[in-house]
């Protein structure tokens, strides 16, 4: 079978949520006014907005804070359509319903390629893979925060909903006042006549709930007056004056805490455990056992009056550890072995074009290369931490998710109560980066809660049960090879990659009902491999998926982090294996996709790609698509006692329609620093089965004193908005190898950088 077959065919498996799709309208997102938090004064028009008694607008926000932007972003497309200032959109966290769902971050999983999927022009194939998924993903209604996909996904249903609302207002003044709707206008939530009424939103709420009015359209892009232009954080005052509510800054009446150790092997468990030491600290209640709760490894937690008690007392079990059934892990002999099975798999073809060995067998010369990236660590600024009480067969969750559904089944799993009897508060996150789509902390928190006789507990991990017991992002391995043709011209790209798989790993940890129907070959091993937009003639990229038990997860831009070193670092190796500028070898094979180029030439022009720099300093470039945004970055280095000093980092982006330009510049500086740290440092080690990393000292990042100065040029764009937490990322690793490689003429092939 065909690679896109086999996959829409193997989507069709999933059974009973396709049954009768043929003949279902399109179900709406708008959701019912009952869906909405019942709060005194405010009237609820719809699934996402409501009206308060003083006009102000209030949304239902299902997508979770960790710095991102989203909750200005998205209160900025509600403040368009129903014409408010953006101060007065305030925020409610969204309920269970599956309009909510994130269906964008699904469909965003779907393995085609990105040259198939443009405009008019987009494939047959394309439009019914994106219209299965999209049905899949609006039926499990998945609320998740990831994939750099909150603004894509909310962008039509966010904006239809504010519209609707607004629409329901105005035919509410026009039939109190019995005038024609066309005459009436909106400004700052009033609405007005010429004739002299007015009436502000919550004086027309009553009246127009419950209304079902007629065609709506959201407003034209001519007419916009907040979306495009910048706008200030509204996150940012309760950052500054501490009143922000992050996980760790939860307090409650008569809480405890808690603090876990865990198997430094990963995978181990407690052969023999003495408590009497930790039990006799004043301060120390008690020690709770835990199992292996959504992917974490064994161990257990003390409970104390205070996080520093219950960390004492942990400390002080006396424990002996036994390593897993099956043996110690050892992060060298993984990538031996995925070595090994680069030269005797063949590998999942993700993508194939032309005969690529009839080109290999012509060729009048060929280059080859291995490249290699290691497991890393998420590093949230805020560690993993949960509160939690149970009381009277209900659970209450105080915590920092990217999936508050699944959240809440883990807490009614492990509590043994039905998921309606959870309560679930979704804080500020202190980052994410994927970490927080797991959902381990919450079961422990939950676990320990029930040992705590209807009290509160807040549980949270300490730096090194952190770094030392992530879901890491997966090693993995490249082979390349190009060839030559008999005027010197690449015609031919094979890419092959060894490593494990995410998705299928985190949909048996998150929805293992799903786990089976949907074990299919997972788009994150290969994206950025087999999603080049370069015109070679003669392409074939395959991955081999492997299981090497080491927990994985995902990480900020997942495969592409890895894989745009991969095949950017590979392009570079062309470029100077036949004497081409890095910048023109790449122009002259983005004929066919002027997207790309265009993003291109803003980073080269920008940034003065050619002309003269100082003294020992040099340029690196490096191009790459991912979760719908184009993104080309230009790094200046110099070497500064055999090391690369970043000095500045030039980024062109095409994400199409901007929301907030000051959250795409901020998204990129991120991504800058976020990319340097693990270019530069970011490695796990695994010996005997333990992390070798367990603090910032081991595991550094980039310090305030080396941070490059960061530049970003938005194209102008009337696409759909495509993503921009982490598109940033996948650039800088090979733009800063190929300035690197401009200055010692030392090609580097492993990541990171400095060993």
């Amino acid at each position: 079978m065909k690679r896109r077959t086999w996959i829409l065919s193997a989507l069709g498996a999933t059974g009973a949520l396709v049954v009768g799709w043929g003949v279902m309208p399109a179900r709406s997102r708008l959701g019912s006014p009952e869906l909405m938090l019942p709060t005194q004064g405010d009237i609820a028009l719809n699934g996402w907005i409501k009206i308060a008694a003083d006009g102000a607008v209030v949304m239902a926000m299902p997508r979770s804070e960790m710095g991102q932007g989203v909750h200005t972003s998205l209160a900025m497309l509600v403040a368009e359509e129903l014409d408010v200032p953006l101060g007065r959109v305030r925020l409610e966290q969204a309920g269970s319903d599956k309009i909510y769902g994130n269906v964008a971050m699904l469909v965003g999983s779907l393995p085609f390629h990105p040259l198939e999927s443009e405009g008019e022009h987009k494939a047959t194939k394309v439009k019914v893979g994106e219209w299965v998924v999209g049905k899949i993903a609006r039926e499990l209604g998945l609320n998740a925060t990831g994939g750099s996909s909150t603004i894509s996904d909310a962008w039509g249903p966010l904006r239809m909903a504010a519209a609707t609302a607004r629409a329901s207002l105005l035919g509410a003044a026009a039939a109190q006042w019995k005038l024609p709707l066309a005459e009436l206008s909106v400004k700052d939530g009033v609405v007005s006549h010429a004739s002299g009424k007015s009436a502000h939103y919550g004086d027309l709420a009553k009246l127009a709930a419950g209304t079902a009015p007629g065609a709506i359209a959201v407003k034209e892009r001519k007419d916009w007056k907040l979306i495009g232009k910048k706008a200030p954080r509204t996150d940012i005052p309760a950052k500054v004056n501490g009143s922000a509510q992050f996980g760790l800054d939860v307090r409650l009446p008569g809480m405890v805490f808690a603090a876990v150790r865990m198997s430094p092997m990963l995978g181990g468990t407690p052969a023999a455990l003495d408590a009497k030491a930790a039990l006799a600290l004043p301060g120390v209640e008690r020690v709770v056992s835990l199992d292996a709760m959504g992917g974490s490894t064994a161990g257990f937690a003390v409970v104390g009056k205070t996080t520093w008690h219950a960390r004492q007392g942990a400390h002080a079990v006396d424990v002996k550890w036994q390593q897993r059934a099956q043996g110690a892990l050892d992060s060298q002999k993984i990538e031996d072995g995925l070595l090994a099975a680069l030269k005797s798999e063949k590998g999942f073809a993700f993508y194939d074009k032309g005969a690529i060995d009839d080109a290999e067998s012509k060729a009048a010369r060929v280059i080859e290369a291995t490249y290699r990236a290691p497991y890393l660590a998420h590093a949230t600024m805020e560690p993993m931490n949960c509160t939690a009480q149970v009381k009277d067969g209900e659970v209450e969750v105080w915590a920092p998710t990217q999936v508050p559904q699944m959240a809440r089944a883990i807490a009614a799993k492990v509590a043994g109560v039905d998921i309606e009897n959870v309560v679930l508060h979704v804080t500020l996150l202190g980052s994410g980066f994927g970490r927080r789509l797991e959902v381990d902390f919450v079961a422990q928190a939950v676990r320990v809660a029930m040992d705590c006789g209807g009290r509160p507990v807040q549980l949270a991990w300490s730096r090194e049960e952190d770094t030392t017991h992530d879901f890491y992002r997966p090693m993995h391995v490249a082979s390349l090879r190009a060839t030559l043709d008999a005027q010197g011209a690449v015609n031919s790209l094979r890419i092959k990659s060894a490593g494990d798989a995410i998705s299928p790993r985190w949909f048996a940890r998150a929805i293992p009902v799903l786990s089976g129907p949907l074990d299919m070959p997972d788009k994150t091993a290969s994206e950025g491999l087999f999603d080049l937009p370069y015109g070679f003639a003669h392409q074939h990229m395959s991955h081999v998926a492997t299981r090497m038990d080491v927990p994985v997860g995902f990480w900020r831009s997942v495969g592409h982090s890895h894989n745009a070193f991969f095949s950017e670092g590979f392009i570079d190796e062309l470029a100077v294996e036949t004497r081409q500028d890095p910048v023109a070898f790449r122009r002259a094979l983005l004929k066919d996709a002027p997207r790309y180029l265009a993003v291109l030439n803003l980073a080269a022009e920008k940034a003065k790609w050619g002309n003269p720099l100082p003294a020992g300093h040099a340029q690196g470039v490096a191009l790459h698509e991912s979760f719908g945004s184009i993104v080309a970055e230009v790094v200046e280095v110099s070497m500064q006692d055999g090391k690369p000093r970043v000095h500045r980092v030039v980024c062109a982006i095409d994400c199409g329609t901007v929301v907030n330009p000051d959250t795409v510049a901020q998204q990129m500086e991120s991504a800058v620093i976020f990319g340097l740290s693990a270019a530069l440092y970011g490695k796990i080690d695994i010996k005997d089965g333990v992390v070798q990393q367990t603090n910032f000292p081991s595991y550094p990042m980039v310090k305030l004193a080396d941070a490059p100065v960061v530049e970003t040029w938005i194209v102008p764009s009337s696409r759909t908005p495509g993503g921009v937490g982490e598109p940033g990322v996948p650039p800088l690793a090979p733009a800063l190898a190929g300035a690197m490689f401009a200055l010692t003429r030392k090609r580097q092939r492993a990541l990171p950088l400095l060993t």
